[in-house]
Formats: C-alpha cells, structure tokens, sequence
C-alpha cells in the first residue's frame, strides 16, 4: 500500500510552486465535478445526448490540463499562457451549460467571474481584463444569438438582466483582482528587498568591511564548530596567528589611509594561498588568524611559507622604506585541547616570532 505522503509527491510533485499549481488543478477538477454532476448527471444518465457530451468534454478537459500542468515547466509552457488556456476552456464550458442547462441556467453565471479569480496568481491585470472582454463577448453573444433563435426559452428582456449582471460582476471582480494582484506584485517586491537586506546583514556579520576577510566573530563560531567536529572524529588542525610588522609605523608615518591599503593588499594576497577549507580571519587591527582543518605542521608550514612569498612580492608603498611583511606563530591543535588553548599558544609563538626579528614564522 503507498503511503499518503509519497503519493501525494506522485500525483503533485516535490516542488512547492508545481504543488501549488496542481492543487489549484485538483480544486477546479472537484468544483467542476460536482457542479457538471449535479446539473447534468441525471440528464446524462437518461441519454439526453446534450448532458452526455457537455459531461464528457468537462472529464476530457479537466484531465488533459493535468499533465500540462505537470510538465508545462519543462516544456516552456508558461504560467499565464496556461491559466489562459484553462480559462478559455472554462468559459466554453460555461456558454455550453448556460445554452443546455434550462431553468437551472443561471446558476453556470455564478461561476463566470470565479474564472477571474482563478487567473489573479498567474496572469497581470491587462491580461485578466482582456480574459474578462473575451468572456463577456462571448457570454453575450450567446445570450444574443438565443435571444434571437429562441426566444421562448430565452427572453430577450430577460437575456439583456442576466449579461448585464454578469458584466457588473465580472467587471467588479476583474477590477478588485488586479488591484489585489498590484498588491501582490508590491508585496514580493517589498519580500525581494527584505531578503536582499537580510543577504547583506548576513554579509556584513560575517564579513570585515575593510578586508573582505572573514571577521573575529564569525570566526569564533567556525572555531567552535571546527572543535565540535575534530571531538566527533579527532582529525588534525593548526591555527597561526599573523601579525603585519613594522604597521604602527606605517600608519604613523604615512597615514591611516596607506595603511587601510596596507592591509587590504595583505588581505588579498595572503587569500590567494587558501586551500579549499582553510579560512583566515581579520581578528584585531593588524593581526589575522588562519584556520587549517585536517592539516598537520608539516602543511601548515607550507602554507605560510607561500603567504610570505606572496605578500614579499606586493609592491612597497610609496614613502616607505621596506616591503610589508608579518610574523606568524603556528601551533597544532591537540587533541581534546580548548580552542583558548591553541589560540593562546600560537599568540605566544607569535611574539617569539617578534622578538627574534620578525618577518619568520615561529611553532609552538
């Protein structure tokens, strides 16, 4: 036996927009069901060759817009030139039960604007207004063209009421859809720009502004989540601090400015030499903290030797007497160790790094 749940993605899909579509499929297939039923089934059932047909095209109608629905998407079909099909094909269901239907004729006028409001969530406001022209049309060209063939059955006096009401309807449907349809546009478009604001608030959070580089924030949780996952399966990691030298005297004797340009050249040249998973962060003014997952010494050494090449190879600022170059302290993350620990060991390391000249790389 098939289980609720997966034969609902059988017959509706996985995707929540298809979904959407099918289920707005399956609300007309039952509406029109029951109401072709109620007026024509019996009729149909004693041979009335006119209730037979008009059951038969709505059954043929219904099902065939099932597998357009399904995979108009993937045939290029579009969503409003579907709900128009839909629409033209509802219409002339309605026109054929208003000319059949007798006494209980009236009640298919009932259903001529809730086509317009079908048509609201694919189709825009000039589109829906010219539906409602072609429905009107048509409808009262029907009414016209009975009035006139058979009068008995259907007054003239009587066909002029019944198009005049469903044109004030129609119309007044047809004008409250497109101002809820403008209202729908403005809102997804106020969503849109939410969701823009949110990416750059996001961004922003995660982002230092001046280096492009990840910020001490955001780093905090990655250590964090690096140490969950190294407590779940124990694999190695370095962390190294790097420290730009000499940057006081950068920014005292050239300016903040120079040395703001200081660092994003520092920034981008030591991004270049990341590895698929390592990550360096902006962790205070002049100094940076690399990550390297699943990395031993050996690597992590290899990796800072290469970021030194790099920056040597900036090209000196101008008023500035030597090239920029940084210090690192590199340490192994121990297993079982806090990430404090590590943090704390590579800072030292660091100012071995210092005392002893700067511009090397020092492991603790």
């Amino acid at each position: 036996m098939i289980a609720p749940s997966r034969l609902a993605r059988m017959l509706f899909g996985a995707d929540r927009k298809l979904h959407r579509m099918l289920q707005y499929w399956a609300g007309t297939a039952i509406m029109y069901t029951t109401v072709v039923g109620l007026m024509f089934g019996p009729a149909a059932l004693a041979g009335q060759a006119q209730a037979r047909a008009i059951c038969i095209y709505v059954g043929a109608g219904v099902a065939v817009f099932y597998p357009l629905v399904r995979v108009g998407a993937r045939i290029g079909l579009a969503p409003n030139l579907l709900a128009g099909l839909q629409a033209v094909f509802s219409i002339s269901c309605h026109v054929w039960g208003y000319s059949i239907a007798g006494p209980m004729r009236g009640v298919t006028l009932i259903g001529l604007p809730v086509i317009v409001v079908f048509c609201i969530f694919a189709m825009r406001p000039r589109q829906t207004l010219m539906l409602t022209a072609f429905n009107l049309a048509v409808m009262g060209g029907t009414m016209g063209w009975l009035a006139v063939h058979d009068p008995l059955h259907f007054p003239p006096a009587a066909e002029a009421v019944n198009f005049g009401f469903v044109a004030v309807g129609s119309l007044a449907v047809t004008l409250l859809t497109g101002e809820m349809s403008k209202l729908r546009a403005r809102l997804k478009r106020q969503k849109d720009e939410l969701l823009a604001a949110l990416d750059t608030i996001r961004l922003l959070a995660t982002i230092d502004e001046l280096t492009a580089l990840t910020n001490r924030r955001h780093m905090n949780e990655l250590l964090a989540q690096e140490e969950r996952r190294r407590a779940a399966c124990g694999s190695a990691a370095c962390i190294a601090l790097l420290d730009i030298d000499f940057f006081k005297r950068i920014n005292d004797s050239l300016g903040h400015a120079a040395g703001d340009d200081v660092l994003r050249d520092f920034a981008r040249a030591t991004r270049a030499e990341l590895r698929d998973g390592d990550t360096l962060a902006r962790w205070g003014g002049e100094e940076f903290l690399l990550l390297l997952p699943n990395t031993a010494s050996g690597e992590a050494r290899m990796v800072l030797e290469r970021m030194r090449a790099r920056v040597a190879a900036l090209a000196p600022c101008d008023g500035l007497d030597h090239r920029v170059s940084f210090s690192a302290g590199l340490t192994a993350w121990r297993a079982g160790e806090a990430i404090a620990e590590a943090v704390n060991r590579a800072d030292k390391a660091l100012y071995t790094a210092k005392a002893e000249g700067r511009n090397r790389s020092i492991e603790a």
